[in-house]
Order: C-alpha cells, then structure tokens, then sequence
C-alpha cells in the first residue's frame, strides 16, 4: 500500500484505499472498517500522494508531514484530531514550524492528525513514503 493508492474523498470521512476502476468512477475500500463501495466521477478526490501543505516559503508535501510526525511519535498514534484547536495548533508547528498560519487552518491540521492516526492503525508502512520520493526524483 502506497499513498498513491491512497485517497480522501471531499464530504466522506476517513481514508480510502483504491481496489479497482469502473466506468462510473473508482471502487474503493475504507481503511477503516473495511467496507468496498463506488465513488463516481462527481466526487473530488485527492490522492494523498499529491496533497502539500502551504510554508512561509514553499509547499511542503504530506509524505513529510507523515514521516515527521513517525519519527516523533515512534510509530504510534498522535494526540486525538478532536483536541482543542490550541493543542492543534502547537503540535503542528512542532511538526512544520514554518507553516503557513493564514492558510493552514485548525481544520486542516485536524484532517492531518486524523489522517495519520488511520495510517497508523491500518498498519501502514512508512517506509514506503521515502520509496515513493525516491521513485519521483528518478
């Protein structure tokens, strides 16, 4: 499982892994309990792949922000998406100091951090992440 493979669907929560295509759209199979159903082509889709988080500088992608919040948490789950937007805020600027605060919004971080922990409990492997970076510099 790579984060190509790996989608968020605007309006449904949780992460969703790609199983096949059809001609309405995509199958997809939830991370989180498993279940297979169609997203159609009304639907947007990002890849989780493609997603990049906007810095005073530059755009940071997510594969980053994952791996960062790894090393940080040692391969567990982090602090709970529902905390308060505070608790929010400090952890991420621990993860990426230098974000953008007027365009990186409280919610935004809470997709982040409740995106990581599915990861974290589908088991999946972050290694993968820095194959995947590897892959698109070659």
């Amino acid at each position: 499982m790579t984060l190509e493979k790996l989608i968020v669907v605007t309006g449904k929560p949780g992460i969703f892994k790609i199983s096949s295509q059809s001609k309405a759209g995509l199958i997809v199979e939830s991370l989180g309990d498993n279940k297979k159903f169609p997203i159609h082509n009304i639907h947007n889709v990002s890849s989780l792949n493609d997603i990049a988080i906007y810095t005073d500088e530059d755009e940071v992608p997510l594969r980053e922000i994952f791996k960062t919040i790894h090393t940080k948490e040692n391969g567990k789950n982090t602090i709970d998406h529902k905390s308060n937007k505070n608790v929010l805020t400090d952890f991420f600027t621990e993860i990426l100091p230098n974000y953008d605060t007027e365009r990186v919004y409280p919610s935004n971080i809470k997709k982040i951090v409740q995106w990581y922990n599915i990861l974290v409990t589908a088991k999946f492997d972050f290694k993968d992440i820095d194959k995947v970076a590897t892959n698109e510099e070659e």
